[in-house]
């Protein structure tokens, strides 16, 4: 969880710079502290001065999470070491600074792959924990806090503590947005695989309610699964979709030119977006022609294909600065979860996108399975949408509000990892163990050394 940043320093220094999320939505100052030892992150955390400090990591959060107007922002990415690898125990000890990119060089060589990983490679460990991120696989493997089997923590005393799952800290820690203290080190329980390839099953759902019944009919079939929505489509085609599910191969799936090397880790890379973009790219003119193609090229039904972890787990990464499409006025990631129970809810939603004609080319429906331990933690059993959508569209932010009222109606909640504007008010009702979480971090950091945006906007 972090944010982008006009610079960083290279050595353990002070440096005010603009600080923005993912999304570049609201830029705010911060004072850039980048630590190279766990000695420089004591010292950081002593010293984040009277408007605290919070960590950040690669620059993935969409919002304000890692942002802390007037205060400290911890870039933690030079705390980056794999200390341990048990290969035949499948676990490994690393600093909460490397990416998950660094795990898959690493580990897929010795036949292991990280246990959840989201829509980018390019997340810390220690970020991983603190948004306790989700992927395609959550009916089957929860979030990634559930494979965690400890962690060091720095906390506002300026002692490094080691969490085990169980425990209060652990539980508000996961999810918990870095308000609790500063990730130093995790150990991670991996995933077995047989080669660095997916073997892929792809097909067309003419509607919403037929990709649901295709999702709930089948999705314990597969251990991935995600499906893109056109959001633009209305009438009898609203919610029409293309449904990707997988899994690893195995090694007899492949052909023999394959078997040779058959766990290198390769990916795709293309030109960077430009850093200047016009505005107005991404209308619903261009977005509805994009989503037409994208949902026409797809096949109805195509199984087995074999393809590259990047090309099924994370597209975009090949694009670096991908988010410069949406202009300087940046773009709105929104991502709710409604219950098992509540697809009416999730009708009315997509119809309601449908008929604003939100132009969102990056929309993706998926279930999640039983709910994870974290007070905070985004993931409950059931149906979560995200997609993003350019923040100057006329009117953005009441129709979001009125989303926020529908899933808080529901029973559901949006997810704070990419959240940069819901009102304080609903927070309790999306988070039943708000009161918790706020009574735990009181008792751990009287004075508010750590903080940020996102929890002064909420009052986290």
């Amino acid at each position: 969880m972090s944010a982008d940043t006009d610079s960083v320093p290279d050595v353990l220094g002070l440096d005010h710079t603009t600080v923005t999320g993912w999304g570049r939505t609201a830029p705010t100052a911060a004072r850039l502290i980048r630590p190279q030892t766990y000695e420089e992150a004591v010292a950081a955390v002593r010293d984040c001065g009277a408007r605290g400090g919070i960590p950040r990591g690669l620059g993935r959060a969409y919002g304000d999470a890692a942002q802390n107007a007037g205060g400290s922002v911890l870039d933690m990415t030079g705390l980056d070491r794999v200390h341990a690898i048990d290969a035949d125990g499948g676990t490994v000890l690393c600093d909460a600074g490397v990416s998950l990119h660094r795990l898959m060089e690493v580990l897929l060589p010795l036949g292991w792959f990280v246990p959840v990983t989201p829509g980018t490679r390019y997340v810390t460990v220690g970020g991983a924990i603190g948004a306790d991120i989700h992927g395609k696989n959550h009916h089957v493997s929860g979030s990634f806090s559930r494979h965690v089997l400890a962690f060091e923590l720095l906390t506002a005393d300026g002692e490094i503590r080691t969490v085990i799952p169980g425990t209060p800290l652990f539980d508000a820690t996961a999810g918990g947005m870095g308000l609790t203290g500063v990730i130093l080190t995790a150990t991670i329980r991996l995933q077995p695989v047989e080669t660095s390839l997916m073997s892929v099953d792809t097909e067309r759902a003419t509607d919403l309610d037929d990709l649901m019944a295709r999702l709930a009919a089948t999705d314990h079939r597969y251990r991935y699964s995600v499906a893109w929505i056109d959001l633009l489509a209305r009438g009898a085609a609203t919610g029409r979709a293309v449904l990707t599910r997988g899994d690893h191969a195995p090694l007899d799936a492949l052909p023999a030119r394959l078997r040779r090397n058959p766990l290198s880790f390769r990916t795709s890379r293309f030109p960077s977006a430009p850093s200047v973009l016009p505005e107005g790219l991404l209308t619903r003119t261009t977005v509805g022609l994009f989503n037409e193609l994208w949902y026409r090229k797809a096949p109805r039904a195509r199984s087995g294909q074999l393809q590259r972890l990047s090309a099924f787990f994370h597209p975009l990464d090949g694009v670096p600065h991908w988010n410069r499409v949406y202009g300087r006025g940046g773009f709105v990631q929104y991502q709710f979860v409604v219950g098992c129970g509540q697809e009416d809810a999730l009708r009315r939603i997509v119809r309601h996108i449908s008929e604003r004609r939100c132009p969102s080319f990056l929309a993706v429906l998926k279930r999640f399975g039983e709910s994870d331990p974290g007070w905070l933690s985004f993931p409950v059993p059931g149906w979560t949408l995200a997609l993003d959508i350019p923040a100057g569209l006329p009117g953005l932010g009441a129709f979001l509000d009125e989303l926020d009222e529908e899933v808080a109606t529901a029973g559901g909640r949006v997810y704070l990892a990419k959240d940069a504007r819901l009102r304080p008010e609903l927070l309790a009702a999306m988070y039943p163990r708000l009161d918790e979480f706020r009574t735990l971090r009181a008792e751990l950091d009287p004075h508010g050394v750590f903080t940020s945006d996102l929890s002064r906007r909420l009052g986290l």
